[in-house]
């Protein structure tokens, strides 16, 4: 059965992953980011990724797309269901991280996070979800985290966009409830190694944990559309109610100890 995801930011880290992953299962990935050159801090683009996944055997489809802008979400979903005629998950990865305080917050870094997280996961959930709703099929997840209140001091901009992705799916939930069409949240117990840890210096590896784990996270999200839909997961806390316990392996490095992401981590990270 041919399935297709659309994976934003999925030209590195995270998102690399999740498609990586999802190939290796036999899924068709459409990588949607803005990336088609390489700069120091930020390497890979869509089409180094897109020759990564397509090691797998399945089709691959890299597609520019900056989720801030909703002229490149437009021209990016047409391509995508041109391509692949339907959509079997949309997965909105991408994200703009902004930790500080709201007089440290300019309006211009407040619109990016909004456009980049909340905005755009509304967007691309407008597109896709009347062709999975007409199918009666679909997984939509939101990379974002249960609503808890003690990490919004300090961090107001970011977890009003993350807070909001994650709002789409509790209200999916209840508009979709007489649909097999599902919609799920995900996000990490601690710090994962990547280009927005690297770059903002949020720890060092000894303290992350591979993106590895969000992969498998959501793999195992999408083959349990009714167990999970409506729910807003923790990555680590999901995987051990499926029984797995290795959690080693998903180490940066073997004497690692990974930190969580929790109020405490996100309040030291921006001091």
């Amino acid at each position: 059965m041919d399935r297709t995801a659309f994976i934003t930011g999925a030209s590195r880290g995270i998102g690399k992953a999740i498609a990586l992953k999802l190939a290796k299962e036999g899924w068709n990935i459409v990588i949607a980011a803005k990336s088609t050159h390489e700069t120091p801090k930020l390497p890979g683009t869509i089409y180094s990724a897109a020759e990564e996944v397509s090691c797998y055997g399945t089709k691959v489809l890299p597609v520019v797309c900056n989720v801030a802008l909703q002229d490149d979400i437009d021209r990016a979903v047409e391509k995508s269901l041109t391509e692949f005629g339907h959509l079997d998950a949309l997965i909105h990865n991408a994200g703009a991280l902004w930790w500080r305080d709201v007089v440290d917050t300019p309006m211009k870094r407040f619109d990016l996070v909004m456009n980049v997280n909340v905005r755009a996961g509304f967007a691309l959930t407008a597109a896709f979800l009347p062709g999975m709703i007409q199918r009666n099929r679909g997984h939509i997840i939101m990379m974002s985290p249960p609503v808890d209140l003690a990490v919004i001091p300090g961090h107001i901009a970011y977890m009003i966009s993350k807070f909001g992705m994650t709002m789409i799916v509790h209200g999916l939930a209840e508009e979709l409830a007489r649909s097999e069409v599902s919609a799920t949240a995900l996000w990490p117990k601690t710090m994962i190694e990547s280009y927005a840890t690297i770059n903002y210096r949020l720890g060092d590896p000894s303290v992350w944990r591979k993106a590895d784990i969000l992969a498998d996270a959501t793999h195992e999200i999408l083959q349990r559309p009714k167990e999970t839909k409506g729910q807003a997961l923790i990555d680590e806390d999901f995987l051990r109610s499926l029984g797995n316990t290795d959690f080693d392996q998903y180490k940066c490095v073997p004497e690692g100890q990974p930190a969580l992401l929790d109020s405490a981590a996100m309040r030291a990270a921006k001091s």
